[in-house]
């Protein structure tokens, strides 16, 4: 348990780094953003795939 608390507070520090450094997490394109007068709807349809990948082959790696 205790490496895995290391793991995924290295990972959300290197996540947000990235965030630092101009990385565009959360406003990739493909995601949909329709604003209308007064209204507005954001859904982060190609930042959800990207993260599930990026999960699913954490979890993998962390199985074995």
């Amino acid at each position: 348990m205790g490496k895995v608390l290391v793991f995924l507070g290295l990972g959300i520090a290197g996540l947000g780094l990235l965030i630092m450094l101009g990385l565009p997490i959360g406003r990739l394109p493909g995601d949909i953003y329709v604003k209308r007068d007064g209204f507005s709807f954001y859904f982060p349809l190609t930042t959800s795939i990207v993260l599930s990948v990026v999960l699913t082959l954490l979890f993998s790696f962390f199985r074995r």
